[in-house]
């Protein structure tokens, strides 16, 4: 059985509470309208059409707009190695949907991480605590409103951050020039920079003139 069918299955069962599925690329989507009734619709997904492992669960930042969260879960089941994907919405007033640990045990984790970089809690949680930053960390890293180099942060005696300079710091590109090897992103050495951009142009150069085209690593093919 395919995984649009398992879909039409669920969809069955909760009628409008589910919309689609929605079918991309091989991949199947089905959009749960009431976060408040995630935990029910997986629990239905696991136990009736066999999604027993949660692959992942992510969340989306919708910024600028409203419900502000799109919470994201990756469901396979092992025995007909079908996959699906669920998605519901929670505004930024709430912040809050059920967790679904009583379904996966490995939401435990997925849940604490969206938790820890976009400030979601899952009402129910066992043990809802920051994952990767330290407890009283007072922001979100994964919020679009959070800024790429980072925000201060003082905290006596347990740690600080500092603003992590970006320009002309670790794996920045190099804007300009025609090749994507001189411009991909590595570890930079301003004072540098220009002479090893020359030389890679350069060697590509040579290679153009040498083969009839730059060629990616590998074997160069003789030109035809």
């Amino acid at each position: 059985m395919a995984a649009v069918d398992l879909a039409q299955k669920l969809k069955a069962r909760f009628g409008a509470l589910l919309s689609g599925p929605a079918e991309f690329r091989g991949e199947t989507t089905l959009q749960v309208a009431e976060a408040e009734q995630i935990a029910r619709v997986c629990a239905y997904a696991k136990k009736e059409l066999g999604f027993d492992y949660l692959v992942d669960l992510t969340s989306v930042d919708n910024y600028g707009q409203e419900p502000r969260w799109t919470v994201v879960y990756e469901l396979c089941g092992l025995a007909h190695g079908c996959h699906l994907r669920l998605k519901t919405e929670v505004s930024e007033e709430s912040s809050e949907l059920p967790t679904v640990t009583g379904v996966w045990r490995t939401a435990e984790w997925h849940e604490r991480e969206s938790y820890d970089m976009m400030g979601i809690r899952f009402r129910g949680h066992p043990d809802l605590r920051r994952i990767l930053m330290w407890e009283g960390y007072p922001f979100f890293p994964l919020r679009k409103d959070f800024p790429l180099a980072g925000k201060s942060s003082e905290m006596p005696d347990i740690a600080f951050t500092d603003p992590a300079p970006l320009e002309g710091g670790p794996f920045v590109t190099i804007a300009g020039g025609s090749d994507a090897v001189a411009r991909e992103p590595r570890a930079r050495a301003p004072e540098t920079d220009a002479l090893e951009t020359n030389a890679r142009l350069e060697r590509r150069k040579d290679i153009r003139e040498a083969h009839g085209r730059s060629y990616r690593p590998g074997p160069i093919e003789p030109r035809q």
